[in-house]
């Protein structure tokens, strides 16, 4: 619009002038720096032009860009129905002169109001207000946008002069400087509040801490924790927080200063006259002004609920667990007492009816001799069955008293093999001891009821007309090594996992000392490999399924070595 500063100030403004607007610049810079409010400072821009320009009216209209309106921002010399009237006024052309420059972003002069056709919607406030002129000059915000319209009225027709529009051109970028400052004013107390509201209302302990480490600011939360404001404020941190495990002096030292993530530890906080209480602490630094670390800022979580909760889930937990396991060995118990039930029905079967036969028939010597045989094979079997069981139960509470002493091993799987060559005998299958002289430390009873469970399962699943061997295995100082080797088909894979477990079977009505799971395998109460597991380990030694398969199965044994290092 103007080419006033093109021309230079010198041509169109007097000294006085000059002084003039230097004077009022430096009053309104005042103003700004001590954060005046923003329609003061305008005012006292808008009387200094009046001053300048006798005769003139100004004001100055603020932008709302949301809405495209404009509000008033300062009008000391307008009538007040006047003001009150344009205010809120829509930008636009023909929205007189305030409105088209905002709206165009470009001065607009009106000469006389009562003719121009701008004014047309306002013509009757202006007569009102006794004005005939109005000059509009759009101000700029930061981003080149304008913020505002800086007006000029007088009671008669006039164009501004050049003096008059450098006169404005100055006032404006005044007023221009003002309402950017106050924006940033405004959002800096914006972010202030928002600030002093997450902290004061959050649910989360929060403090800072100056320099030296005390806490200079406590928010509601974390003072309720702590017992009250006196027990945070000004106290050093490190009275009030003990990490897990370390210090928070400690803590605070680890804080990489050009890195912004924060350090996060567990702690414990001290509460004034009540117990110390879990938290988890956040700490991370604030920086000043020069980027150095003056302070910090330090979150408090208070972890009891969470600590409840874990305990609480913890107790479900084993809750459920014992149930399982109650529901599991009920479930064992029911198994155990129907196989024990069907185990001793054959043979007790056997010694009632062999016993009615000799109470009901008159039996030649011969045929007596025999029958009470029977009943004493019968009432052995019995006996066996609930010994093994007596065994287990022993070696399950730890109560099986063993007798460890020095034993040749030749000496008592010799003294098996014995013991199972009738049995052996009947499926024609050959027994082979090939041991050294080794000696193992072990109880000899034991040792004896071992390898009577592992060569009368082989001689029972092994091949018939087959072998079964006892070999040594590689050994050292400490331990000796020994096989019982078969050559049945196997045990199977499903069943191999848990062939030690006690009272596995592969169905009911089996034999006692079956091995679980072999083909052909009629069943037990699956305690004799359990049996031999258990006391193999209570000698100290393993015991262990080495190989098996459709060539036979090994069964493998580590005893401790008598005299061993």
């Amino acid at each position: 619009m103007t080419t006033v500063e093109e021309r230079g100030a010198v041509d169109v403004l007097s000294l006085d002038d000059v002084r003039e607007i230097l004077d009022r610049q430096t009053e309104v810079l005042e103003m700004v720096a001590g954060a005046a409010p923003l329609t003061h400072v305008l005012g006292r821009i808008l009387v200094s032009l009046e001053r300048l320009m006798p005769g003139a009216r100004c004001s100055v209209l603020l932008l709302d860009r949301d809405r495209g309106t404009l509000h008033h921002g300062a009008a000391p010399s307008l009538d007040g129905p006047y003001v009150a009237a344009i205010d809120g006024l829509r930008i636009g052309e023909g929205q007189g002169s305030c409105g088209t420059a905002a709206a165009l972003d470009e001065p607009i002069v009106a000469v006389d109001v009562r003719t121009d056709p701008r004014w047309t919607a306002f013509r009757h406030l202006a007569d009102a207000a006794g004005l005939r002129s109005c000059w509009s000059t759009p101000i700029e915000g930061r981003d080149g946008r304008p913020v505002g319209t800086f007006a000029v009225y007088h009671p008669h027709p006039h164009r501004p002069g050049g003096r008059e529009q450098l006169l404005v051109d100055r006032f404006t970028h005044l007023a221009s400087v003002a309402i950017g400052h106050s924006g940033l004013i405004g959002d800096l107390v914006e972010s202030e509040e928002r600030f002093r509201r997450s902290f004061d209302a959050n649910s989360l302990g929060m403090a800072i801490l100056g320099p030296d480490r005390t806490v200079t600011t406590g928010n509601p939360a974390l003072t309720a924790l702590a017992g009250g404001a006196d027990a945070v404020l000004g106290r050093p941190v490190t009275d009030l927080l003990t990490p897990v495990g370390g210090s928070l002096g400690a803590l605070l030292d680890a804080l990489d200063p050009d890195a912004a993530a924060p350090v996060v530890a567990e702690a414990l906080l001290h509460r004034r006259g009540r117990p110390d209480v879990e938290v988890e602490v956040t700490v991370s630094r604030l920086p000043g002004r020069d980027g150095t670390p003056a302070r910090w800022v330090v979150n408090v979580l208070d972890l009891t609920e969470r600590r409840a909760a874990e305990r609480h889930q913890r107790a479900r937990l084993e809750a459920e667990t014992a149930r399982r396991t109650a529901e599991r060995l009920s479930h064992g118990k029911s198994e155990l007492l129907a196989a024990l039930g069907h185990e001793a029905r054959t043979p007790l079967q056997a010694i009632v009816g062999f016993a009615e036969l000799l109470g009901t028939m008159d039996l030649d010597e011969g045929r007596r001799r025999e029958a009470l045989a029977h009943i004493d094979a019968a009432a052995g079997h019995v006996l066996d069955l609930l010994g093994e069981v007596l065994d287990l139960s022993r070696l399950e509470a730890g109560a099986l008293p063993i007798a460890l002493e020095p034993v040749p091993l030749r000496e008592v799987v010799d003294e098996v093999l014995g013991l199972l060559s009738a049995t052996a005998a009947r499926r024609e299958v050959e027994l082979l001891s090939l041991l050294g002289d080794d000696v193992v430390l072990a109880d000899r009873r034991r040792l004896r009821q071992v390898l009577l469970n592992l060569v009368g399962n082989s001689i029972r699943y092994g091949s018939t007309d087959g072998v079964v061997r006892v070999r040594g295995r590689s050994s050292d100082a400490r331990a000796v090594a020994f096989s019982v080797d078969d050559d049945g088909p196997g045990i199977a894979p499903e069943v191999l996992p848990r062939v030690f477990a006690p009272f596995v079977t592969s169905a009911p009505g089996g034999d006692a000392s079956s091995t679980p799971g072999a083909p052909g395998d009629a069943g037990g109460v699956g305690l004799g490999l359990g049996l031999a597991h258990g006391l193999v380990v209570a000698m100290g030694g393993t015991l262990e399924v080495g190989a098996t398969g459709p060539d036979g199965t090994s069964m493998l044994v580590h005893l401790p070595r008598a005299g061993g290092r």
